[in-house]
């Protein structure tokens, strides 16, 4: 791990740039930043980056579009800043692809807080996964490898995961036909404490079902126990 790691701050707003930026390079993080998309990815060329800290409104393309370019090609963290009240939009950020969101106005500790939370998922699994030494995994004609987080479908196709629904899959392959409550789900893949009117997990759960072609409505592998929680119900053979 580097002594500094480096954040990506992408926001048109130069005041809030300027207050994010400072905040975290007083707490040991390397800066750049962006005031749009092309920024963005000049930045993202030129430099590796370790984070991006994504403003949801922005001119021309928005940071629901560009999280998603970002998931297209890379399981790159990121953490997605919104003004708008309205549930729709976070969940909707959630759902393809940021690794968690933040509403503004927000205190600059909470952000800290967030970052470092997804840079340590980011590095390491959850230490009840840690002892697991596979690095591919079988199951029901599908191949998960853990080291590049590829996803192989049965035809050889490979699935584009972003970084949350790579980690949600091999919580699940991990402990397959045990049940997993939400909260369990939540712990494992977000390591923050979850809230009970949290939805998110559930939307993370569908969109990895459509990554597996699981119909919701009548589901082989992922299945839902009404009360508690999730199951993946089939076999699966890890290899070394």
């Amino acid at each position: 791990m580097e002594s500094q790691q480096h954040l990506l701050i992408v926001d048109d707003d130069r005041e809030i740039r300027a207050l994010v930026g400072d905040y975290l390079k007083k707490n040991d993080f390397r800066i750049s930043i962006a005031a749009d998309g092309k920024q963005m990815r000049t930045v993202l060329e030129q430099s590796r980056i370790d984070l991006v800290v994504l403003d949801l409104m922005l001119p021309g393309e928005d940071g629901l579009s560009l999280c998603r370019e970002l998931r297209t090609r890379s399981n790159l963290p990121v953490l997605m800043l919104t003004a708008r009240s309205d549930p729709f939009d976070r969940v909707l950020g959630l759902e393809i692809g940021a690794d968690d969101y933040l509403t503004k106005p927000f205190e600059p500790r909470e952000l800290l807080a967030r970052i470092r939370s997804i840079l340590r998922r980011a590095q390491a699994l959850p230490l009840n996964l840690a002892p697991q030494p596979a690095r591919r995994y079988r199951f029901a004609d599908w191949v998960l490898d853990a080291g590049t987080h590829q996803l192989i479908s049965p035809q050889g196709v490979s699935v584009t995961l972003s970084g949350a629904e790579h980690r949600l899959l091999l919580v699940f392959l991990t402990h397959a036909n045990r049940v997993l409550t939400r909260n369990q789900l939540m712990d494992m893949v977000r390591g923050r404490e979850a809230d009970p009117f949290d939805r998110s997990i559930d939307l993370r759960v569908s969109r990895l079902r459509q990554k597996l072609r699981d119909d919701a409505r009548a589901p082989r592998l992922i299945k839902t126990l009404r009360n508690e929680g999730y199951i993946l119900a089939t076999s699966v053979e890890p290899e070394v």
